[in-house]
């Protein structure tokens, strides 16, 4: 559990494909294709929930 005021997020592609097992390139075209619609763009950067992530892929597999 997330400790009060602690926000659960990964910023930046690198970041975000390290937590998905992905290459930089991977993750970035996964993002522009749509295919990660939980990752947001907010200025120059990509930030997602982390929780929400995960929560994508093992639902995705079960």
């Amino acid at each position: 559990m997330e400790a009060e005021g602690t926000l659960d997020l990964i910023w930046g592609v690198e970041a975000i494909g390290k937590l998905i097992g992905r290459s930089y390139q991977q993750t970035y075209h996964m993002i522009q294709s749509g295919n990660l619609p939980m990752v947001k763009r907010v200025g120059e950067r990509y930030v997602a929930s982390r929780s929400k992530l995960i929560a994508f892929f093992v639902e995705d597999a079960a």
